[in-house]
């Protein structure tokens, strides 16, 4: 079984993975060949999809455990949420654009910036800190609550709702049911 780590380290490099793939495949004025604009827009729904799923389970489940174990967790975590809070609105605001049109290749530039920055201060300042205080079997059990919470997490950014865990725990199911289901009325879902 996987342990908090290794499941946040493996949504990471997915997530990177995509980020490298829309900005070698982002369209430019000089180049002949593009990364088809279906294609751009099926990756960038694919982006939005995990990276709603990862922030999610993450403010229900990993935030609240940084809080407690970790001596500077609140402000690790009041930082890691303003910044994932942010990237939920780029994300709504995302969805009501076209690839290739100017305002859509700024926000996604955007975003995929201060995401590499985001996922660094995971990385980099975060995880260190909780490794030091994390037990192994700790460190499973999150890793586990993770994995299940994903299945059922929403699909799409709600910038709107606060990063309660409470709250998140309570409403997040039913919200990724929504979601699912609206991704399956508009066509999301297919890809």
């Amino acid at each position: 079984m996987a342990n908090v780590f290794e499941v946040l380290e493996k949504d990471h490099e997915e997530v990177k993975d995509m980020m490298t793939a829309l900005e070698t495949g982002a369209p430019s004025a000089r180049e002949g060949e593009r990364q088809s604009t279906p294609g751009r827009k099926h990756l960038v729904e694919q982006l939005i999809t995990e990276e709603s799923k990862h922030e999610a389970v993450e403010e229900q489940h990993f935030w609240p455990v940084v809080r407690e174990l970790v001596p500077n967790g609140d402000e690790l975590a009041d930082e890691a949420i303003r910044q994932e809070q942010k990237a939920k609105f780029t994300l709504e605001d995302l969805i009501g654009y076209q690839p290739g049109e100017l305002r859509y290749e700024q926000m996604l530039n955007d975003f995929i910036h201060e995401a590499r920055e985001h996922i660094a201060f995971e990385e980099e300042r975060v995880w260190p800190e909780l490794r030091l205080v994390i037990s192994p079997e700790r460190s499973t059990e999150l890793g586990a609550k993770l994995e299940r919470a994903k299945r059922m997490a929403p699909t799409r950014p709600h910038p709107h709702t606060p990063p309660d865990p409470r709250l998140l725990k309570a409403t997040g199911p039913l919200v990724g049911a929504a979601d699912r289901l609206r991704d399956l009325v508009t066509g999301r879902a297919r890809h």
